[in-house]
């Protein structure tokens, strides 16, 4: 079934929102994900359930199928992939490719990504640390902590960030964390949640809360 650009993108928000498609989705967590009014989000709901993408009723949230399912993991595997091509071989930096990625993932040449993810020697993360679906939409899923979550003198790396806004990865690569970094957790305020982390053993680094909770780490 052909889709529009709009609809794949509802169905890879709604499977990111609902952890994978684990959970039910509430319209207005689709909206802010979606950075659309909730008229509009219902709108492009009944257009998809119409399409058996997901089943939806009113006020119990959203659910996808298993088509949408497979649709919604095929359009992230051709985000991800086109992101690790334009950092690897065009030289775009981590904070700039989700844009360009975006549109690129709406190409339909099942072909043409085949030979993409062979060129690229089969990736399993994109540049951000997140898994890449295979051709099957099979996910490889790594064990890891938010750096909020680990106990202090507790030590890992760094795989992966769950804000991908380019103002956070611009200020991460200010103060010198990126994928790969080796970190280990000097102190835990616990009257707002900041941490104090030391990064690679030479650089100490203060961060707020919600830093904390967006940087993850394999121990």
């Amino acid at each position: 079934m052909n889709l529009t650009y709009s609809e794949e993108k509802y169905l890879k928000a709604i499977y990111e929102v609902s952890e994978g498609g684990q959970k039910s989705v509430a319209t207005n967590d689709i909206a802010a994900a979606t950075k659309t009014k909730a008229a509009s989000v219902s709108d492009m709901l009944r257009k998809l359930s119409e399409k058996e993408m997901i089943e939806y009723r009113k006020y119990y949230g959203v659910n996808l199928t298993d088509a949408g399912k497979k649709i919604a993991l095929m359009t992230i595997r051709k985000q991800r992939l086109w992101e690790v091509f334009l950092v690897e071989k065009l030289k775009f930096s981590w904070d700039e490719v989700s844009a360009v990625a975006d549109q690129l993932e709406h190409i339909q040449s099942q072909l043409m990504i085949r030979r993409l993810d062979e060129y690229l020697g089969y990736p399993k993360f994109d540049p951000h640390g997140d898994p890449i679906p295979d051709e099957f939409g099979d996910v490889r899923v790594r064990p890891r902590l938010a750096i909020s979550e680990m106990d202090v003198d507790a030590t890992g790396q760094v795989v992966a960030v769950k804000d991908n806004s380019p103002a956070f990865l611009r200020y991460l690569d200010k103060i010198g964390v990126y994928i790969g970094a080796r970190v280990k957790i000097l102190e835990k305020v616990e009257f707002d949640g900041s941490v104090e982390i030391l990064v690679d053993s030479k650089k100490t680094i203060f961060m707020s809360k919600d830093m904390a909770i967006n940087i993850m780490i394999m121990t």
